[in-house]
């Protein structure tokens, strides 16, 4: 991952979309705290994270006892 203050991103901007373009992660810094992160299309954590919410209003807290070879409630496609 590549840190970039947001002034430095901003005056080279093609160059930092190019390095997004081959698969780099580059995070914007403001006064040194990343304020955002641009990844590449696709990239697998903006998946996890899509699917993370879309199992959102399927799932709940509950029995962390239960045997693993249960199927998982908030993996099937029924309501």
């Amino acid at each position: 991952m590549i840190h970039v203050n947001v002034t430095e991103f901003r005056n080279h901007l093609p160059t930092y979309l190019d390095k997004v373009k081959t698969g780099e992660v580059v995070a914007l810094t403001s006064r040194g705290t990343v304020v955002a992160r641009l990844v590449p299309e696709g990239d697998e954590s903006l998946k996890a994270r899509e699917w993370l919410v879309s199992i959102r209003g399927k799932s709940w807290v509950g029995d962390v006892t239960a045997p693993l070879n249960e199927e998982w409630e908030a993996l099937s496609d029924t309501p």
